[in-house]
């Protein structure tokens, strides 16, 4: 979801406005999803090098995830979207941590998963799973998937990056290997639901291969 400070900065306006109007893109995006069909969508909110923002951005964007949860639980709940978190989310702020806690409880039963990476970086989780497959003695492909952050969620089908840059910036680097991949110069504020179907048509046309002919 690439692309709130260059929409402020286009309109003269703080940073912080731009992350408040990806959050209501956020909001729009998973209120549209369940006539999609799609079993998980996976936004990547906060990656472990967000950190080397300035404090106040940092804050920022601490305190929007406190109000996004607490508002917008309930309609999760509601809608049957399940909640689920990857990354290092559990050296968050004591807080947020109780508060994803509380939400993961409330919505285990949802029909539709939201996966939001927190504190996420894809070079973190391989060697986090790496490190746990060789605890358990084996090292190989499958073990690794085994002990991803995403082990229970189904394969990567689509990514896309929006806001016209053309890298993964360590998102999903090991569930990538085979996904469609899909840059949009679109900046994600205004990223709308017919942004996704959109999306999604282009994805049914492509021909997956996964290194056959």
């Amino acid at each position: 979801m690439d692309g709130n400070g260059r929409w402020a900065k286009k309109r003269g306006l703080p940073r912080a406005v731009g992350h408040q109007r990806g959050v209501e893109a956020v909001r729009r995006l998973v209120r549209s999803l369940e006539p999609t069909g799609l079993e998980c969508l996976t936004l990547y909110a906060f990656s472990s090098e967000n950190w080397k923002r300035s404090e106040d951005e940092v804050d920022d964007l601490m305190n929007l995830m406190r109000r996004f949860i607490k508002s917008d639980l309930p309609e999760f709940v509601a809608n049957n979207v399940k909640l689920k978190i990857i990354g290092d989310w559990q050296s968050l702020a004591p807080d947020i941590v109780a508060m994803l806690e509380d939400a993961l409880a409330q919505t285990r039963h949802g029909k539709q998963t939201l996966a939001v990476a927190l504190n996420y970086g894809g070079q973190h989780e391989i060697a986090r799973a790496a490190a746990k497959a060789a605890a358990a003695g084996e090292v190989t492909i499958d073990t690794i998937a085994a002990h991803l952050d995403t082990a229970d969620l189904p394969p990567l089908d689509l990514l896309i990056r929006t806001s016209g840059e053309i890298r993964l910036s360590n998102f999903l680097l090991w569930q990538s290997a085979y996904a469609e991949m899909l840059f949009v110069d679109t900046l994600w504020p205004d990223f709308e639901p017919q942004h996704l179907a959109r999306a999604l048509d282009d994805f049914a046309r492509r021909e997956r291969r996964y290194g056959g002919r």
